[in-house]
């Protein structure tokens, strides 16, 4: 039986013990999945984690404590709810909550994150978050003297600098996987990286770098379609050699091609700047659309996605400006993209046109609710938000038939741009990430760069071209900044950026 009167020194020990019991299983798991645990210097290593890990949380705890029990309190409550939804959604996806899926999880919206929904999410925060949190509230805190602060956080201080420095032959181990370690160490995971990823917004939004001035070369009616895939992963369409048949309207296209590429992030919002960006950077440089906006080509945007660097152009449609002139099932879906696309394009004054078509096809967990049901071509389906539930059969039966309804989408793309005799038309299709389906037991996508399966950044890039109007280069290997470059050439845009090397047609 818990007490409900405690020293201030016994709470904050139990706390960082139910802490560490409670969220910290994945954790461990790497850390023995990684570390030689039969050798001595593997097991001083993981008594050092554990040890280092208790005394650390109970220091931290300690000195909120001491300056307020109000807002120490507070924080451990808000500390304890949220790590139950975070270690769920380590546990259930594999994630590694990290700066890059703190910036997912900061730009996503009620749609996206509702689908993640579920009653084992429901008994996490129960357990884990919201009994805790009452026995935070009705615990008395006894008061702890000043002298024996002082004399405890001098003492601690020194027993965790021994500790470090008794482990300096671990510290290149600790440096190799410290992205992953930081990922899955609570609260600090979430906390450490909810700052970081603002200190980094505040400095990319600063201020936009603008480009150079560009220059339309000619008359000639011209009209880029590009189409931003979601979660699109290459070695599931059959045009990359895939043996379920996902792609049956584009394999019988004429004048398309499809090239191998990697995505600059596993994320949405990494992925579709680079997308949009004359090169890969960190920097915030001003993005397709605005520039081509600002050098007078007509720019339209449609999404159904979210996760784009800022768009400062006049014809931004989201879905519901999209809804209102559409019919069918298919509104409820991607195909609203499609909705007067053609007529708007005929409807324009200018002789260059830019379209962008963010899609959201084949973004998880809810695979199955992203296509209309006629769309079901592979059966059975994963119709659960935990996707370790499913039998890796009906989760990729499911993301396949996204996939198939990409086909379909893209497809509609082409037939309308085929019906636009005047203009010269490609359409580009490149997806934002890759998407990881239970392989090594990774799910979605959000895994860093440097250590992320293949699943996660080999992405497609298909590319039609109407009749009569650019041929394409023999591109072997290409990324997502090539984007940029190949649509200033289709358009005939002169820059000072432009690179020639980056350009995708002939």
């Amino acid at each position: 039986m818990l007490k409900s009167n405690l020293r201030l020194t016994h709470f904050v020990l139990l706390m960082s013990f139910l802490n560490f019991l409670f969220f910290h299983f994945p954790f461990f798991t790497f850390v023995f999945d990684n570390v030689d645990y039969k050798s001595f210097s593997g097991i001083i290593l993981i008594i050092s984690l554990i040890i280092l890990m208790l005394i650390l949380n109970a220091f931290v705890f300690y000195l909120i404590f001491f300056a307020s029990r109000f807002v120490g309190k507070f924080l451990l409550i808000l500390f304890f709810l949220i790590n139950s939804i975070a270690v769920y959604f380590v546990n259930t996806y594999s994630v590694i909550i990290d700066e890059s899926m703190i910036g997912n999880i900061l730009n996503t919206n009620y749609e996206e994150s509702s689908s993640f929904f579920s009653f084992k999410l429901v008994l996490y925060v129960i357990i884990l978050g919201i009994l805790p949190s009452i026995y935070i509230i009705k615990t008395k805190i006894l008061k702890e003297p000043v002298k024996r602060f002082f004399t405890l956080s001098s003492l601690t201080l020194i027993f965790i600098a021994v500790l470090v420095f008794a482990n300096a032959s671990n510290w290149l181990w600790i440096d190799k996987n410290s992205k992953r370690l930081g990922g899955l160490a609570m609260p600090w995971s979430y906390s450490v990286n909810i700052s970081l990823f603002y200190i980094h917004q505040y400095k990319k939004n600063e201020k936009e770098i603008l480009l150079p001035k560009a220059i339309i070369k000619d008359n000639v009616k011209s009209v880029v379609v590009l189409v931003i895939g979601e979660s699109a992963r290459s070695q599931n369409f059959s045009l990359y050699g895939y043996q379920k048949n996902t792609n049956p309207l584009l394999s019988r296209t004429k004048n398309l091609f499809h090239f191998n590429a990697t995505s600059c992030a596993t994320y949405t919002t990494a992925g579709v700047k680079g997308i949009l960006e004359h090169t890969n950077s960190d920097d915030l440089y001003e993005i397709l659309p605005n520039y081509l906006y600002r050098n007078n080509v007509e720019v339209i945007w449609r999404t159904t996605n979210w996760g784009e660097p800022p768009v400062h152009i006049e014809k931004y449609q989201n879905r519901d400006i999209l809804k209102k002139d559409c019919k069918g099932e298919g509104c409820n879906y991607d195909d609203v993209l499609l909705t007067g696309l053609k007529e708007q394009i005929l409807a324009s004054k200018k002789n260059k046109i830019f379209i962008v078509l963010h899609t959201s096809t084949s973004h998880g967990p809810t695979y199955s609710k992203k296509y209309p049901p006629r769309f079901e071509t592979f059966k059975p389906v994963c119709n659960s938000v935990e996707l370790g539930k499913c039998s890796q059969k009906e989760l990729i039966n499911a993301y396949d038939n996204t996939i198939v309804y990409t086909d379909y989408i893209l497809s509609n793309v082409i037939d309308d741009l085929k019906e636009l005799k005047e203009y010269k038309s490609t359409m580009i299709f490149v997806s934002d990430h890759g998407e990881s389906l239970g392989e090594k037991n990774l799910y979605m996508h959000g895994i860093p760069l440097s250590i992320a399966p293949k699943e996660q950044y080999e992405i497609p890039f298909i590319v039609w071209v109407s009749e009569n109007s650019k041929q394409l280069k023999p591109n072997k290997m290409l990324s997502q900044n090539n984007v940029f470059h190949s649509v200033l050439n289709f358009l005939n845009v002169e820059s000072p950026v432009y690179k020639e090397e980056m350009n995708i047609y002939k």
